[in-house]
C-alpha cells in the first residue's frame, strides 16, 4: 500500500471540510446548545477528500490499483478479499493489517482472507457498495461515515471483522464510545478472486 499516502489522509491533509455545526458561528456554544448536535455527527464536520469519488450514500472511494480481471463482482458472487482497517477519525490506529495480525498476537504472519458472498447482507453497505466497482487484482481506499458503516456501531453484527484481540478492543472503543469520539474509518481493500 501507498504509506506516505494513507499518512497524509490519516493526518487530514487534502482535505476540506463540508458544512456542518461551527462552535464559533452564532449560537455555536457547546454548553447552551447540546440539543442542536442531535443527530448532527455530535457536532463535527464531515470532511470531503477532494481526490475521492464522493457516492450517493456519503461514501467516498480512491483507487489504489485498477484490477486487471475480466469482470466486476454480481449479486450471488462469491469474493475474496484482503482488507485492512483503521480508526481515521480517531488518532488512525489500525484495527486489522494487511497479510499478517499485528497487536496482540505472535502466532504465524498467515491469515485467511476475507470471504462473503455479494448481496446477501454479510458485510457492511460501505464494502458491498465498493466491491461492486472493482475488478480481481485492484486496490481501493475507503473512507466510511458511520451511515454506511458497522449497523448499530458493533462490529460484531457484519463483516469484516477484526482478526485478533488489540484490533477488537480498538474498534469497539470507537464503535461504542459515546463521546465526542469520530467513528469514520478508513478501510484498503484489494479484491483477490471472483469465485
Amino acid at each position: 500500500m501507498a504509506a506516505a499516502s494513507a499518512d497524509r489522509v490519516l493526518a487530514g491533509e487534502e482535505a476540506e471540510t463540508s458544512k456542518g455545526y461551527n462552535p464559533n458561528e452564532q449560537g455555536g456554544n457547546l454548553e447552551t446548545s447540546m440539543s442542536a448536535l442531535a443527530g448532527k455527527d455530535y457536532g463535527k464536520t464531515k470532511m470531503r477528500f477532494s481526490d475521492y469519488v464522493l457516492t450517493e450514500s456519503g461514501l467516498q472511494y480512491k483507487d489504489l490499483k485498477d484490477g486487471t480481471g475480466s469482470r466486476f463482482p454480481k449479486a450471488g458472487d462469491q469474493v475474496v478479499v484482503d482488507w485492512d482497517g483503521y480508526t481515521i477519525g480517531y488518532y488512525g490506529r489500525i484495527f486489522e493489517a494487511r497479510n499478517k495480525p499485528k497487536g496482540s498476537s505472535f502466532e504465524g504472519s498467515d491469515r485467511d482472507f476475507f470471504r462473503f458472498r455479494v448481496g446477501e447482507n454479510e458485510v457492511i453497505p460501505a464494502f458491498e457498495e465498493a466491491i461492486l466497482g472493482m475488478k480481481p487484482g485492484g486496490i481501493r481506499r475507503l473512507i466510511v461515515p458511520t451511515d454506511v458503516g458497522y449497523p448499530d456501531n458493533d462490529w460484531r453484527k457484519k463483516g469484516p471483522k477484526p482478526s485478533t484481540f488489540a484490533g477488537k478492543r480498538s474498534l469497539s472503543f470507537v464503535l461504542e464510545n459515546q463521546g465526542l469520539v469520530d467513528k469514520t474509518l478508513l478501510f484498503d481493500i484489494e479484491l483477490l478472486k471472483i469465485l
